[in-house]
Formats: structure tokens, C-alpha cells, sequence
């Protein structure tokens, strides 16, 4: 029987042990499951040094790996945070901006370490499924002003 195994596989220039255990202590029921060291002969690699990292976001593989500058993150891969309450919002933004992080637009910032992520409130799904064409308009232009979301103005948009 072949194992199968889905994870989402990240490069990083050197940060991927720094990068997994944030966000292992960001992230509710997370964990850095184990750090791989390079052998000799990996490019860019001191032999011994950390060079792949897997862990555990709440549920979800990941693996990182110390690949060099080579390939740098941009907004095209993304991490999708999706969150309850105003609160979450506000406390992942932070800490994901803290350091060196950089806000976008509509729930959309970048880590410290270059890597995007979306910080979702669940009403701004709920809302942009709304049976009512009007209510997903008011939304939409609403969500489109803001940096970082505040569901407070988003249920605002949606009752008009």
C-alpha cells in the first residue's frame, strides 16, 4: 500500500525554524512535529544546520524548508485565517504585522518573513453569501475600503 500524504510545502530563505515556531505559538492546537538537519552536499546548507521543518496548524501539515533566497514568497500563495470574532481578528492582524509585517487591503497583510496570509472574519463569508444580490454589494464595496477587517462596518453595509 502507498502512503499518500498531503501537505502544504513552503520555501523559506533561512527563517523556516523561527517562521514554524511562531506560528506554532500563534496558532491554537499547533506543533512543531520535527526538524530536519541538511546532510553534507545541500547547496547553500551547512551540513547539520536546520533544513526542512515539519509541523501542525491547527489540523493541517506544513512543511518549511531553509531552500536560500531563491525563491521569495509574493501574494500569490497565501495562508487563509478564518476567525470568529472582531477580537481574533485583532489579535492575529497584530501579532502577524508585529516585527516587520506589512498591512495590504481586505484582510490581506505579510508576515515578517515575506510569507501572506488573510485574516477572515466568518461574517464576512456569511455576509458575502447572502441570498440578497444588494447585501453582497454593500459588502463587497464595504470589505473593499478596509485594510483590516472590522465586522462591526461590514454587518453595517449589510443591513445598509
Amino acid at each position: 500500500m502507498t502512503v499518500l500524504r498531503f501537505a502544504t510545502h513552503l520555501w523559506f530563505d533561512h527563517e523556516a525554524v523561527e517562521a514554524a515556531e511562531f506560528y506554532a505559538d500563534l496558532v491554537p492546537d499547533s506543533h512543531v512535529d520535527r526538524v530536519v538537519a541538511a546532510p553534507p552536499g545541500v547547496p547553500g546548507a551547512a551540513p547539520g544546520a536546520p533544513f526542512f521543518v515539519d509541523l501542525t496548524l491547527n489540523g493541517q501539515q506544513y512543511t518549511f524548508l531553509n531552500g536560500g533566497p531563491l525563491f521569495p514568497f509574493d501574494s500569490q500563495v497565501s495562508l487563509l485565517l478564518l476567525v470568529d470574532t472582531q477580537a481574533e481578528v485583532d489579535r492575529y492582524w497584530s501579532a502577524l504585522v508585529a516585527d516587520g509585517g506589512k498591512e495590504v487591503q481586505c484582510g490581506w497583510l505579510t508576515d515578517r518573513f515575506g510569507l501572506s496570509w488573510q485574516v477572515v472574519p466568518e461574517a464576512l463569508e456569511r455576509l458575502m453569501a447572502d441570498e440578497d444580490p444588494a447585501v453582497r454589494e454593500r459588502v463587497a464595496k464595504e470589505m473593499l475600503g478596509q485594510v483590516k477587517f472590522d465586522v462591526a462596518a461590514l454587518e453595517r453595509a449589510a443591513r445598509g
